[in-house]
């Protein structure tokens, strides 16, 4: 009995892992349309809905960013619909100027760093939009 319920989990991890999407990489403008979830707008015009953990939704919906061109890594769930891999894999990055930066934010009060916005967690003062070349946020 334990054996066959041994076979009977990885066989059912395996069928999970075959049915998991390929990993992806979606870049184009970010759009934030009322009503909407966050898009981006691709390089051909085609709209692409975004989703992802409540963080990764903070940086989405982050009115400082709209416009921006963003890349961000995950895998779609539809033809036209996006999930972003989870906040601390540091999945999305803005391009600008020809240069990626990874998306932070910054409290000049405390001197801590996030990569979600919102109020700082010590003194509450709201973060600073910090966009970082990658090397810098180490």
């Amino acid at each position: 009995m334990r054996l066959g319920a041994l076979l009977l989990c990885g066989c059912l991890a395996a069928a999970c892992l075959a049915q998991s999407p390929k990993p992806a990489t979606v870049r184009g403008t970010l759009l934030q349309r009322p009503g909407k979830p966050p898009a981006i707008e691709t390089a051909g015009h085609g709209i692409v809905s975004l989703d992802g953990d409540d963080p990764t939704k903070g940086v989405l919906n982050d009115q400082r960013l709209a416009g921006f061109e963003l890349e961000a890594k995950g895998r779609f769930i539809a033809p036209d619909q996006f999930l972003v891999d989870p906040i601390h894999t540091k999945a999305m990055f803005i391009h600008k100027d020809g240069h990626v930066k990874v998306i932070t934010y910054w409290c000049d009060v405390c001197s801590i760093r996030t990569y979600t916005p919102g109020p700082c967690w010590c003194c509450q003062k709201e973060t600073l939009l910090d966009l970082r070349d990658p090397d810098q946020d180490q």
